[in-house]
């Protein structure tokens, strides 16, 4: 019974997103980009969080973030993980959290990566450190101060539910300085 009422739901859910069509989610996400997760990008806490990143990251080779990288996701299947906790405890990570708390549900996940595409913040851990060879990097930092990519909806196994990324450019004075992903829950962007 447990499983037929959770494959009823996942049903639901995308027969939610599938009927209001693909372009129309897109459409929605990309207004919520403008409307609201540009308040979180230009944050000042965020803003500053990033550039001091940069500057501590200037000098970091391809190699040395493949190795961050390599770190991070070995930390994630450990007990102790001392930089995803250092990541998780900085004051940036607090507003992304606040941030994804505030849209009750509807936001599942905020980060914030640097010029580089490492991550800065986050409301909770990413998979892996280094976004820089994705295209919620490439499509936004890479692409000006006005990008902003959302991904196709997918299912989220861990949660059941049915997602799409949202990214923008962090910009600083016109410059784009990072970027910023928010996991959304697509059977409530729907219905707003």
């Amino acid at each position: 019974m447990k499983y037929l009422i959770a494959t009823t739901s996942v049903l639901a859910g995308l027969l939610a997103v599938s009927s209001a069509g693909a372009s129309e989610v897109q459409d929605k996400a990309r207004a919520l980009a403008t409307a609201e997760i540009s308040l979180i990008a230009s944050d000042p806490v965020v803003i500053e969080a990033i550039k001091a990143q940069n500057a501590k990251h200037a000098g970091l080779t391809q190699d040395d973030v493949d190795s961050m990288d390599k770190t991070w996701r070995a930390e994630r299947k450990s007990a102790t993980s001392p930089m995803i906790d250092d990541v998780a405890g900085r004051p940036v990570s607090s507003q992304l959290t606040s941030f994804r708390d505030s849209g009750k549900g509807l936001y599942t996940e905020v980060f914030v990566m640097d010029d580089k595409g490492l991550n800065v913040g986050m409301s909770d851990p990413t998979s892996d450190y280094w976004q820089g060879d994705e295209a919620k990097w490439k499509e936004t930092f890479l692409a000006g101060p006005d990008a902003i990519h959302v991904s196709d909806v997918e299912k989220d196994d861990s949660t059941g539910t049915f997602q799409l990324q949202v990214s923008t450019t962090v910009v600083d004075g016109g410059k784009p300085i990072g970027a910023i992903t928010v996991g959304v829950d697509a059977d409530q962007l729907m219905t707003r």
